[in-house]
């Protein structure tokens, strides 16, 4: 009897009248499910079920335990970047001296990366001789708080730098031996090794690559290599046919922004294949955007103050990928943030933006189904394993949930597929 007064109150205190209930048999259900006697009681989960129509809580667990979010961070950034960079990316602060262009990278991550729409930089440099870069606004280290070291030579995490080239990273011909790599710049830099090793590795203090011609295997894509603006301005001249020079002169404070390509495309391909280079430059350019200088602790502070201020339980938020391991929300937060994400852009921009289960992006070969139900960030490190998002019924209702999960023993894949059980759950009876 007491459970169901208790049952009773949840339901008056959550659910309104209407559309947004949830019969006592389902919510058994959903408990059931979810149990600590079951398989989310092996390990720390939290869920919350929430009906973006009626603005009410459906069903909810540990919601207010914050848990490493790994890359549904990517959905802080994805806010932030709609709200302070609108349509277009921050590609250069400039002023023009003479015949020298001085220019400023605000983080605009196109320049030769993926198959991005490009600035057109010849025009814009072929008003100058000689071309002047300072990254004297750049307040942000390469490499983010928390983000593990030996992390360096893997594709996702890529340095930071106020104006990348090729997105920081070499590209290696697969299957070629030895390994032949772009840009050409860097050919000269690989070297034979007999440490055994299977693929292409960087050292860890230096821009030299090695290989065991016995035990190559060529299946690499991409290599991150260290930046610096010194090697930055010999890329950028070869790349241009132009004079490049590093001065590390302050940013006057009369000067004009170059804003140089459509935002969209960049937040589908973060959002779809999480991508962690783009992240952590669109939160460069956010800052930029804001400050003039680029600095991702001030941005996210000053976001946290204003958009952000109301969130149920305060985010520990350090980086825009999720790379750190720094980062805590909780799952009443995740929802919060993401009705902010659902009231700001349309229906079918947002479908485009979020992974959709058995079709594209993180979840194509998870939540298959005839009809796509699930439509979610995903986030995924040792351990730690999260989907936020919107989860479509067969009564054709459509809600938002956050699926947190730490500190399990097993794979991610067994993760997904228990977690699945719990959404079509949902599915099939709400």
């Amino acid at each position: 009897m007491r459970k169901r007064i208790l049952f009773l109150f949840f339901l008056q205190v959550f659910l309104p009248e209407s559309d947004a209930q949830i019969t006592q048999a389902n919510y058994e259900k959903l408990k059931s499910a979810l149990s600590d006697e079951r398989f989310f009681g092996g390990h720390l989960t939290g869920f919350m079920l929430y009906d973006l129509d009626s603005q009410r809580v459906l069903y909810e667990k540990n919601s207010h335990i914050r848990f490493t979010p790994a890359s549904t961070t990517k959905l802080f950034t994805l806010f932030s970047s709609l709200v302070i960079l609108n349509d277009s990316t921050q590609t250069l602060r400039y002023i023009q001296s003479g015949d020298t262009l001085k220019i400023w990278g605000s983080g605009d991550p196109s320049w030769n990366y993926q198959d991005f729409f490009q600035p057109d930089f010849k025009s814009f440099f072929s008003r100058a001789k000689v071309i002047q870069f300072s990254d004297s606004n750049l307040k942000s280290a390469p490499f983010g708080s928390g983000w593990q070291w030996d992390d360096y030579s893997y594709y996702f995490s890529a340095e930071r730098s106020s104006l990348p080239i090729y997105g920081n990273l070499i590209k290696v011909k697969q299957f070629s031996s030895p390994p032949i790599v772009t840009p050409a710049f860097f050919q000269d830099a690989i070297f034979t090794t007999s440490s055994e090793i299977k693929d292409l590795e960087r050292d860890f203090h230096s821009n030299r690559f090695y290989y065991n011609p016995k035990t190559y295997r060529g299946r690499e894509d991409f290599i991150p290599f260290i930046t610096s603006p010194e090697l930055f301005v010999q890329l950028a001249s070869i790349e241009t046919g132009k004079p490049w020079i590093y001065k590390s002169d302050p940013l006057p404070e009369i000067h004009q922004t170059w804003r140089a390509a459509p935002l969209f495309p960049i937040l589908e391909e973060m959002m779809l294949e999480s991508d962690n280079f783009l992240a952590e430059q669109l939160m460069y350019m956010v800052s930029d955007r804001i400050f003039a200088e680029i600095d991702i602790e001030r941005a996210i502070e000053f976001i946290l103050k204003t958009y952000l201020y109301d969130l149920p339980d305060e985010p520990i938020w350090i980086d825009g990928s999720g790379l750190s391991r720094y980062n805590l929300f909780t799952p009443r937060t995740m929802v919060a943030l993401f009705e902010k994400i659902y009231r700001v852009l349309p229906d079918d921009q947002l479908k485009k933006l979020l992974p959709t289960g058995g079709v594209s992006g993180t979840i194509k070969t998870n939540y298959q189904a005839k009809e796509p139900y699930i439509f979610a960030k995903t986030g995924t490190m040792s351990n730690n394993h999260s989907l936020v998002g919107l989860i479509k019924t067969k009564k054709d209702k459509t809600y938002c949930f956050a699926f947190m999960n730490s500190n399990y023993p097993q794979k991610a894949s067994v993760i997904r597929q228990e977690m699945e059980k719990v959404l079509l759950l949902i599915r099939d009876n709400l």
